[in-house]
């Protein structure tokens, strides 16, 4: 920048940094890790490339992605940020899954206490014979009605008595 401290990209390239120096207002000298990364992963002339081709209002954001990106590949060097979007699309099939469980043990509990007949839950009755149509069925152990999922991708849909694979 000028006459005062160079920015980080120039002072890691050791060059002086010019008046327009293009990576100057995106790499601050009291922020070197930030290029270095950057300039580790994508290399400083296709940094310099990409900021160029870009309008000035959008390289603020395109700095702001290279660096993220630049920080998980550096990270994860096999997945890079593909790896943490998948981590957490796992996590979110799971917590999916687990909200499904939730909503078919509500409604277990809520056919439960409307006395309503409920033939298609096998872990409901403790006992082999089906229950009597003309009295309400038994409260079940809070562990049998509950035992819908087989593994983590697949939910025993209770009320309609067919898998569903998530």
């Amino acid at each position: 920048m000028g006459g005062s401290s160079p920015c980080a990209s120039c002072k890691l390239l050791r060059r002086r940094c010019a008046k327009e120096c293009i990576f100057a207002p995106y790499f601050p000298s009291d922020d070197p890790h930030k290029f270095a990364i950057v300039h580790k992963v994508f290399g400083a002339s296709n940094v310099s490339k990409m900021l160029q081709e870009l309008p000035v209002q959008q390289r603020g954001d395109a700095v702001m992605s290279l660096v993220y990106e630049a920080t998980a590949r550096v990270r994860d060097p096999v997945y890079g940020c593909v790896g943490a979007i998948s981590y957490l699309q796992n996590q979110v099939s799971q917590l999916q899954m687990q909200l499904a469980v939730a909503q078919s043990e509500i409604l277990c509990f809520q056919m439960q206490q409307d006395h309503l007949v409920f033939p298609n839950c096998p872990q409901i009755y403790s006992d082999e014979k089906p229950p009597s149509l003309l009295l309400p069925p038994p409260s079940p152990p809070r562990s049998q009605c509950f035992n819908f999922a087989s593994s983590p991708n697949v939910i025993y849909d209770a009320i309609f008595g067919h898998d569903i694979v998530s």
